[in-house]
């Protein structure tokens, strides 16, 4: 017996590399459910694209991320924690998005504990403390501090996202995954991560589906996307400049 299950994070407001990572995700059949790990929506413009097409499915399960939060805190008038360009990015979010969305967005919870055949699974945006807050990114994380900080924990395998790059560690009490941003890379391709999980073993295979991404990098450019020139230099690597 086996089960196969489809991780997604940080879409980041790309639909174009969403529809290409579930076209891919709908050619595997054995796929029973897809789980995405938070931060649908900011640093890319297409909130509402990427929000309808997450909830017209039934096999997605959501857990919230940071950039949620963000935006749900301005839509209610909370104001957020978020400065400076990034605040005026998310506001600039805010006025453009579909409140019809809201109540499923607010919906979401921070964590899913799940498992199948047998093992133990974490589903959260980024490792949180005692009071669910996220804990700051650790830009160089090890399985050995990854063991230290889920010691206590019941997990078989934990899954996260919020740094974009790769992180896929194993150890004798875990295996740690973050399938890496689905919609901010520095090459037009929308990565996910397939895991095969069987009574004995937790196998892991990273996925990239190539996707024609210039008319939403050019987007930012025709909608004056506040913070364009930051975002596109380090969220998607100058793309359109080096054509």
């Amino acid at each position: 017996m086996s089960t196969t299950i489809a991780v997604i994070a940080d879409v980041h407001g790309n639909s174009r590399a969403l529809l290409s990572a579930l076209a891919e995700i709908d050619q595997h059949p054995e796929v029973e459910h897809i789980y995405c790990i938070g931060d649908m929506v900011g640093i890319g413009y297409e909130t509402n694209e990427v929000l309808r097409i997450l909830f017209s499915r039934k096999d997605i399960s959501f857990v919230s991320g940071n950039h949620e939060e963000e935006l749900i805190a301005i839509l209610e008038g909370e104001g957020g924690e978020s400065q400076g360009g990034e605040k005026l990015h998310h506001e600039w979010l805010a006025k453009r998005f579909d409140q019809r969305l809201l109540p499923k967005l607010k919906a979401i919870p921070k964590e899913i504990v799940a498992e199948h055949e047998g093992h133990k699974i974490l589903f959260t945006h980024y490792h949180m403390d005692a009071e669910q807050r996220f804990l700051p990114i650790d830009a160089e994380p090890t399985v050995e501090k990854l063991d230290q900080l889920y010691e206590e924990s019941p997990f078989d395998l934990v899954c996260f996202g919020h740094p974009h790059p790769v992180h896929h560690f194993s150890s004798a009490q875990r295996t740690y995954l973050n399938p890496g941003s689905l919609g901010c890379y520095d090459k037009p391709s929308a990565r996910y991560t397939l895991v095969e999980l069987t009574g004995k073993e937790i196998n892991v295979a990273l996925k990239q589906a190539s996707y024609d991404n210039q008319d939403f990098l050019l987007g930012y450019e025709q909608l004056n996307v506040p913070e364009k020139e930051f975002i596109l230099n380090v969220f998607h690597g100058n793309q359109t400049l080096n054509k």
